[in-house]
């Protein structure tokens, strides 16, 4: 009798321990599609007389967030869609970061970016890691994101960072041209 008690008592014990177990947050999280049309990724590139601008379009993507917080994601960067956008660049810069000096859109017209861990720093900023692959050449890199809206309503976060270009092989006029190029990323998402 006295065993068919302690039985028992483990597995009443068993039963409310596991009740206060964690849940897993990939299990119950809500699924953001990427809006391509207002998500981009903005840079700025500076050489030893000037700077130039442009944005890289989001093709698509989504994020996945449970209780209000961003849990993981992946998105496909349209390399190929690049704009410059201040007149001194313009065409000629385009056309430039379009060939083999740079990102070779010919042969390699996407990027991709797969979130491997979300960290929260505070209420709205997190550490975000992940695996970054531009010219078939992947790397993982960390920022720190704002993540402005994540509820009923949409997704928004945006993130402000430098970017290493010569880790994917983009080595032109290394000492001319900066090695680093300043990114604003800007992601929309809806349900």
């Amino acid at each position: 009798m006295k065993k068919i008690m302690f039985s028992l008592a483990v597995i009443a014990t068993s039963i409310s321990l596991m009740s206060f177990a964690p849940k897993n947050n990939k299990a119950d999280a809500v699924t953001f599609t990427v809006n391509a049309k207002n998500s981009k990724v903005d840079f700025t590139g500076s050489k030893k007389s000037d700077y130039h601008t442009g944005f890289f379009p989001i093709k698509s993507g989504s994020v996945q967030v449970d209780g209000g917080k961003l849990v993981g994601g992946s998105f496909v960067i349209d390399v190929a869609g690049l704009k410059v956008t201040d007149e001194r660049g313009g065409e000629k810069l385009q056309g430039h970061l379009s060939s083999g000096d740079f990102f070779d859109v010919a042969k390699f017209g996407e990027a991709t970016f797969k979130i491997t861990s979300v960290k929260y720093t505070s209420g709205d900023k997190a550490a975000i890691t992940g695996d970054l692959k531009i010219k078939d050449i992947s790397a993982p890199i960390t920022f720190t994101a704002s993540i402005r809206n994540a509820d009923d309503k949409g997704f928004f976060a945006e993130a402000f960072l430098p970017f290493d270009r010569t880790l994917f092989g983009i080595k032109y006029g290394v000492g001319m041209v900066d090695s680093e190029v300043q990114l604003a990323i800007h992601i929309y998402g809806t349900k």
